[in-house]
């Protein structure tokens, strides 16, 4: 970030000095980054306090400034120098602080975005490129993406994972600094106006959106609220920007009519009206998309080192936002040839010593997401030379409201349309009784759909039955806590091994 002194940060957020005189404050510079987990606080840095599921930060605010940080962002005095912002009684982390029982959190939350807030103007102002990027999936993939595209052309940014919430969000534009040419966000959003917040901290002058589907409709109720959430972000750009919608998604195209910038359209397919598209579209082995790159009369071939026919989409929306940065259409190309997975448990392909090749996409997963793996899986298992055996291992999918045992019972039958070898389904509930049940129904029938109760078992029962050549996609939503059986599955076939604790 770039640097403050204690006493602009107190002006800036509304709080007041404590431990710390007004001539120390404002002799005070922040000049390392600003951490919400004391162990990773660095020298002159600001520290968070947050509250947590185990902990209150409040109470590691000392331990982090005794690791070097110049101060602590707080809701109370914590016996150190500290910038203190009250919480009022409507204040409510719900949502994105679960344990924030008093409104502290919030507190805090609201003081660092209005921190980012000033910093990402001064930095706008010095030339930086805000881009946003929402979607109901494939968000991470694609920041990843538009940030490799981006590398040669400058200095950029991005979160790493997921952080793409009224805490990440924040806390990434918080690491952009002078030199930082392009700043690359991933909004998502649990409620209507959670988009629309997160944009007028860092306001984007490219915006991206992937598709609307059916993650978070527990949340939203429709997909219609969920298209007029996702509607925000293009919105918020300036009539001086550009709008990048992916027009094979319906709902993703009628949002240029949501905003007075340039819309920049792309497809699988050229089309009228159509900016920037793909031909020729085909696969290899390991379900990586090969596909002609096009933008007006310009083209170059591209060969894409992630995995999965959905990511072409992906890779089409990265393209057109490092066009707008003045990219060529060749260093587009070259640049996805090498950008590989980088956020961690998301499509991830490795294969074992034995040949056994593990997919890992457990952070997330909603309907859309959870066919698209599916689809990677049974390419793997059928154009890797001879058939291997697939094996489909999927956990809960999260926050799908009154469609969650309809969405869950369709999983379970596409799998077996598939012609997937093996389903095992993780858990023991209403939602994956529902999906062994449609596999079951669809015609999958004795061991090829099982059930298991937890991770450990699924693990066991992999490392009993796994044959050499096997193909494994390994896929849920966070919470069901399946990356930890992947990172384990992919290590080393040992059958003694066990998935480490969290």
């Amino acid at each position: 970030m770039i640097d403050f002194t204690l006493a602009q940060i107190a002006e800036i957020v509304g709080g007041r000095l404590v431990d710390i005189s007004p001539e120390q404050a404002a002799a005070t510079r922040i000049t390392g980054t600003v951490e919400f987990d004391s162990r990773a606080t660095t020298p002159g840095g600001l520290f968070l306090a947050l509250p947590g599921a185990r902990s209150d930060g409040h109470d590691f605010a000392a331990t982090a400034v005794e690791a070097g940080a110049a101060a602590v962002l707080a809701a109370r005095p914590v016996g150190v120098p500290a910038v203190v912002v009250e919480p009022t009684p409507t204040q409510s982390g719900a949502g994105v602080l679960e344990h924030d029982t008093d409104g502290s959190g919030a507190a805090v939350l609201n003081a660092l975005a209005k921190l980012a807030a000033a910093v990402a103007a001064e930095l706008v102002a010095g030339g930086l490129t805000i881009i946003g990027i929402t979607g109901s999936s494939g968000k991470t993939s694609t920041k990843d993406l538009v940030a490799a595209v981006l590398a040669p052309l400058g200095d950029v940014v991005a979160p790493p994972g997921s952080f793409n919430n009224e805490l990440g969000h924040p806390w990434t534009v918080l690491r952009a600094t002078r030199a930082t040419d392009y700043l690359v966000l991933e909004m998502s959003a649990r409620h209507r106006g959670n988009i629309a917040a997160l944009a007028a901290i860092a306001p984007p002058s490219i915006a991206v959106v992937l598709n609307v589907g059916t993650a978070h409709l527990g949340e939203f109720g429709s997909r219609e609220a969920i298209a007029a959430t996702k509607g925000e972000l293009p919105q918020s750009v300036p009539e001086t920007g550009a709008v990048v919608l992916n027009v094979d998604d319906s709902a993703v195209a009628a949002m240029a009519e949501l905003t007075a910038a340039r819309v920049v359209r792309v497809a699988r397919e050229p089309a009228e009206r159509v900016d920037v598209w793909a031909d020729a579209v085909t696969l290899d082995e390991l379900a990586r998309p090969r596909f002609t790159l096009h933008a007006g009369t310009e083209q170059a071939d591209v060969a894409l080192a992630v995995h999965g026919d959905h990511q072409v989409s992906n890779a089409l929306c990265a393209a057109a936002v490092a066009l707008e940065c003045g990219a060529t259409v060749e260093q587009v190309a070259a640049a996805l040839a090498t950008a590989g997975p980088v956020s961690r448990h998301r499509m991830a392909v490795s294969t074992r010593a034995d040949g056994v090749t593990v997919i890992n996409d457990a952070y997330n997963a909603n309907p859309d997401s959870m066919r698209a793996g599916l689809k990677a899986l049974a390419w793997m298992a059928r154009e890797g030379g001879a058939r291997r055996r697939s094996w489909a291992v999927l956990g809960e999918m999260a926050e799908l409201g009154d469609d969650a045992i309809t969405e869950h019972d369709n999983i379970g039958r596409l799998a077996v349309r598939l012609d997937v070898s093996r389903l095992v389904v993780v858990g023991t509930g209403r939602t994956m009784s529902a999906m062994h049940h449609g596999a079951v129904m669809e015609g999958s029938w004795g061991p090829e759909a099982t059930m298991v109760a937890d991770a450990d078992a699924a693990l066991q029962l992999l490392r009993a039955e796994l044959q050499p050549g096997d193909v494994v996609l390994v896929k849920a939503s966070n919470a069901a806590g399946l990356g930890a059986l992947a990172d384990a599955l992919a290590d080393s076939p040992a059958d003694e091994d066990r998935i480490p604790p969290a």
